[in-house]
């Protein structure tokens, strides 16, 4: 009995673990291209910028960013139901995949990838300078808001996955 017990705290710590480290990852990236990706873009011409997003959004399609983007949304519902009757670890959790569903991956999914989609589509070689100019005021700044509605939802996530960690270990 003791020694199932010992696994089971393992493998629980494990994961929480894997959770907590998949989440502050998320929250780094959006927090990074939040306080210093885009004003760097911010100073670039229109072409250069429009040009630098798109490649950006090309580049991030990729498996270390899938792995802990989804993972993230996996691993926080995983490990709430693993807390499930741990009352305030629990809730954390809870909170933090709610928080992290709804203001990271929904806003991903329905903000920033039609965005990244549209501009992908958009031929820059062939543009005017008012065609620049209007596809980046229409892009930068709502994209911007959605990024920064990301960073502050993924932070907010991991401190409460942190909060979780901290109450189990003290429980």
């Amino acid at each position: 009995m003791i020694i199932t017990k010992t696994k089971d705290m393992k493998m629980t710590t494990l994961i929480l673990i894997i959770t907590g480290t998949l989440t502050a990852l998320i929250a780094g990236l959006f927090y990074a291209y939040s306080c210093s990706v885009v004003l760097g873009l911010g100073k670039l011409s229109d072409m250069e910028y429009l040009k630098a997003m798109q490649s950006i959004n090309r580049e991030i399609l990729n498996p270390v960013f899938f792995l802990s983007f989804m993972g993230t949304a996996a691993m926080l519902p995983i490990c709430t139901y693993i807390f499930r009757g741990q009352h305030p670890s629990f809730l954390l959790l809870l909170l933090a995949t709610i928080i992290y569903l709804v203001g990271v991956f929904g806003v991903t999914v329905v903000g920033n990838v039609p965005m990244n989609d549209q501009l992908d589509q958009f031929n820059i070689g062939d543009a005017t300078a008012e065609a620049l100019k209007k596809v980046r005021e229409a892009f930068e700044n709502r994209w911007n808001l959605l990024n920064n509605i990301r960073s502050i939802c993924s932070t907010i996530s991991i401190v409460l996955v942190i909060c979780a960690c901290i109450w189990a270990k003290t429980k």
